[in-house]
């Protein structure tokens, strides 16, 4: 249920139409919470079923016509109350720890590219969390000035510290998860010792 959640976040910062959404999914809340176009768009109609939002069509081009959607009292409400309410974790699925757990069926060959795929996944996770971080502390984040130009201004240091509270939680499991391949691969070495 955190798409929801997620594009409900999107959309108390403006209106926005289903591709909109879509591509400031990918560039904000998707580093959090992914989710496909295929999912996103039924969710768009179940959320607006269920008022938390209010669609229009409005002029896309010159013929074309496209669907906005726009938060409506409701939706902040609901979001406001899933801020509020106590996570409830779900239980892990983590496939390439659960991968790492039985290395020993993989020649080393494929341990070691697996493991050094995970450290450059996370090596450039990492560079874009941190420059995430550094577009919030110099006030050249989009998302966050759009968001800031809807909040009263004794908010905004509020607002960007818990955005950047997040990219920071994200760097530092990027980081510790490359501490972690750089084990695995040392570790391999250690088992497999060059002949």
């Amino acid at each position: 249920m955190s798409l929801r959640y997620a594009l409900l976040a999107l959309l108390s910062v403006e209106p926005m139409t289903g591709y909109g959404l879509y591509k400031q999914f990918e560039s904000s809340v998707g580093y959090v919470w992914h989710a496909p176009d295929s999912q996103i768009y039924p969710e768009l109609r179940r959320m607006e079923r269920d008022g938390l939002l209010v669609g229009e069509e409005i002029q896309w081009g010159v013929k074309g016509r496209k669907r906005q959607y726009h938060i409506t009292a409701d939706g902040r409400e609901a979001f406001r109350s899933w801020a509020n309410t106590q996570l409830d974790y779900p239980r892990e699925r983590d496939p390439i720890h659960l991968k790492a757990a039985y290395l020993e069926w993989a020649e080393p060959d494929s341990a070691r590219s697996q493991l050094q795929a995970h450290l450059e996944h996370y090596g450039a996770r990492l560079v874009q969390w941190q420059q995430k971080i550094q577009e919030i502390d110099a006030g050249t984040s989009d998302m966050l000035n759009r968001r800031l130009a809807t909040v009263p201004d004794e908010d905004h240091s509020r607002v960007a510290a818990f955005k950047r509270f997040t990219y920071e939680g994200l760097t530092a499991r990027a980081e510790q998860e490359i501490a972690w391949a750089r084990r695995g691969l040392a570790l391999l070495d250690e088992l497999y010792p060059a002949q």
